[in-house]
């Protein structure tokens, strides 16, 4: 485990944002999302790749000084295209909250971008943490892991995506008939929960890409919740209230995590308790201090209306 650059703010919901649509970027600011990430990457077509750092770089210039509304993230190009370094300097003067790369293969991708970013990044500003998506290409599962063992500050997350491995492995499908995922995609997403909690960084789940499937969403974010996920993905604003809530404790589970606590606190050299007809150990204490902590900091995002852009 190191010490990683996880964001003090929630991230339950992370939308992506075509950097080359005006009209979709003027609707950022209602949409609701935890995190916006302006793409320069898939969803811009090869020939509007300078339309969309122009677009994304005065985008961000408009919300430097802005107070309230989404975190604004940026998907940069691979680093094997070339085009990683012209979209750090388009957008880097503008500070983004963070950095999504893609395609990123082990640790040695996230430090040769953490080396980008510090040649980028204007002076004095404080260091901008990377989300990376860490199964797109076949060579990146076996190197999951070392994103928990070698020391990345800059490491805010971790990511998966299912399409472009799909795209790499040849793969004319990623689900089964009943719109589960196959067993090799259920196995890099496995990977990289584990990835991330062993890191100490919040496990972002991947996209549902039907984004007319309201109750699939929720069905499969409530499921990924309980697994360990912190948040999802989104490529339509519709999927960021279903999201969200699903990321959000209920009141109830709420109150439970703080009886838990008060009742650990009442036994403080116990290992073990009985609560309500159960015996609890340190994992659910542990669990229910999560909750609570994701519980204050929305409390404290909704509250927070005077941020800058960095945080």
């Amino acid at each position: 485990m190191h010490v990683s650059a996880s964001p003090a703010y929630p991230m339950r919901s992370l939308l992506f944002i075509p950097g080359d649509s005006e009209k979709k970027l003027a609707k950022v600011d209602g949409c609701g999302a935890d995190v916006v990430i302006i793409d320069l990457e898939d969803a811009v077509a090869p020939a509007r790749k300078v339309a969309a750092r122009r677009l994304a770089a005065d985008f961000l210039r408009d919300r430097r000084d802005r107070r309230g509304g989404p975190r604004l993230w940026v998907r940069v190009n691979a680093l094997d295209t070339g085009m990683t370094q012209d979209d750090l300097a388009a957008v880097m003067p503008l500070q983004p909250d963070g950095i999504m790369q893609p395609k990123a293969e082990g640790a040695h991708d996230v430090e040769r971008l953490t080396r980008l970013l510090e040649e980028a990044e204007e002076p004095g500003t404080s260091p901008t943490p990377i989300l990376p998506l860490v199964t797109e290409t076949a060579r990146a599962p076996f190197r999951i892991g070392e994103l928990a063992e070698v020391p990345l500050p800059r490491l805010a997350g971790l990511t998966w995506g299912a399409e472009d491995l799909a795209a790499a492995l040849g793969a004319t499908g990623n689900r089964d008939a009943d719109g589960e995922w196959l067993f090799t995609f259920k196995l890099v997403r496995s990977l990289t929960l584990m990835a991330a909690h062993a890191a100490a960084v919040p496990a972002i789940e991947t996209l549902h890409a039907d984004f007319r499937d309201e109750e699939g969403l929720r069905r499969s974010s409530r499921q990924a919740r309980a697994e360990g996920f912190s948040g999802r993905l989104a490529i339509h604003p519709a999927q960021v209230p279903v999201i969200n809530e699903a990321f959000t404790p209920g009141e109830d589970e709420l109150e439970q995590a703080r009886r838990i606590l008060s009742a650990f606190a009442e036994q403080p050299e116990a290992g073990t308790i009985g609560f309500e007809g159960r015996m609890l150990d340190q994992p659910h204490r542990k669990a229910a201090e999560r909750t609570v902590r994701l519980a204050q900091a929305l409390q404290q995002d909704r509250s927070d209306d005077g941020r800058s852009a960095h945080p």
